[in-house]
C-alpha cells in the first residue's frame, strides 16, 4: 500500500498510444496467417500493456509537468535578434 501512495505516472506521448492501438490491431489481424501463435500472443500482451500504460498516463499524469516542458521548448526555440 505504501508504494501506491508514492506512485507518479509519467506523461506519455500520443504516438505511444497510437502505436499500442495499431500494434493490437495488426497482431489480431495476423494471428493465424504469418506468425506462430506464441509470437502473436507475446506481441498482443506487449501491446495491451502499452495500451494500459497509456490509459493510466492519460488519467493520472500531472498536466503541469507536460505544460512546463512544452513551454520551455517553445521559449528556447525563439531567437533574439538585435
Amino acid at each position: 500500500m505504501a508504494m501506491l501512495k508514492h506512485f507518479k505516472a509519467a506523461p506519455l506521448s500520443s504516438g505511444f498510444f497510437l502505436v499500442s492501438i495499431l500494434g493490437i490491431l495488426v497482431t489480431l489481424f495476423y494471428w493465424n496467417t504469418i506468425w506462430d501463435q506464441s509470437w502473436s500472443f507475446a506481441l498482443l500482451v506487449l501491446f495491451i500493456c502499452m495500451f494500459i500504460a497509456s490509459m493510466i498516463s492519460t488519467a493520472k499524469a500531472p498536466i503541469e509537468a507536460e505544460i512546463a516542458v512544452d513551454h520551455h521548448a517553445k521559449k528556447s526555440s525563439k531567437t533574439k535578434k538585435k
